[in-house]
C-alpha cells in the first residue's frame, strides 16, 4: 500500500517572500498538513548572489507567512533531495507563472526524480493576478524606488526600503 504524504517542501530562494510564494503555500497548506517553505541559500545565484542574507530571508518568510497553519520555514544548503530525506518530506510543491517555468520546474522534477524516485513534484499553477511576479521584478523596482505594496507584505517593504535606501 501506497503511504500518504503527510509532509511537503516549498523551496525556493525567496530573495524577497512575495504574495505569489505566499499564495502556492496557502494552497499548498490546504493540501498537505504540514509544509515547510524551505529557504535555499542558493550561493551565488545568477552569479552574483542573493539581495539578502540566508539569515534575513528566513526571517521575513516567517513573518510573512505567519499564521498559516501546518506551515514552517527552513534553512537549507545543497540538494532538495537531500533535505527533503532529512525532514521526511515526500513531496516538493513548486508554483508556475508561465511555459518557461514549467520547462525548468519539468527538468528540475526529473533530475529529483532520478535522484529519489520516492519524491513527488506537484505544480501549482499562480493565480492569474500573481503570474507576471518575480523577486527579480520586486528587487528591480524597490532598486529604482519605486512602489511594490502591490507585491510583497509590509514587513518586505521595509527590508527593501532599508536595502535599497540612498
Amino acid at each position: 500500500m501506497e503511504r500518504i504524504i503527510e509532509h511537503a517542501l516549498v523551496p525556493g530562494t525567496f530573495d524577497p517572500i512575495t504574495f505569489g510564494h505566499i499564495d502556492v503555500v496557502r494552497r499548498a497548506a490546504r493540501m498537505f498538513p504540514r509544509v515547510t517553505v524551505a529557504v535555499a541559500a542558493s550561493i551565488g545565484k545568477n552569479g552574483v548572489g542573493t539581495a539578502f542574507t540566508l539569515d534575513e530571508r528566513v526571517e521575513l518568510a516567517r513573518a510573512a507567512l505567519a499564521g498559516i497553519p501546518g506551515v514552517e520555514i527552513a534553512p537549507f544548503t545543497g540538494l532538495l533531495v537531500d533535505f527533503a530525506r532529512e525532514v521526511d518530506a515526500g513531496a516538493v510543491v513548486k508554483g508556475l507563472r508561465a511555459m518557461t517555468d514549467f520547462e525548468y520546474e519539468l527538468q528540475q522534477a526529473d533530475l529529483n526524480y532520478r535522484l529519489d524516485s520516492e519524491l513527488e513534484s506537484v505544480f501549482i499553477m499562480s493565480a492569474p493576478q500573481l503570474g507576471y511576479l518575480s523577486s527579480s521584478v520586486v528587487r528591480q523596482i524597490a532598486s529604482l524606488g519605486g512602489d511594490v505594496s502591490a507585491f510583497v507584505p509590509p514587513v518586505v517593504i521595509e527590508a527593501l526600503r532599508v536595502r535599497y535606501a540612498r
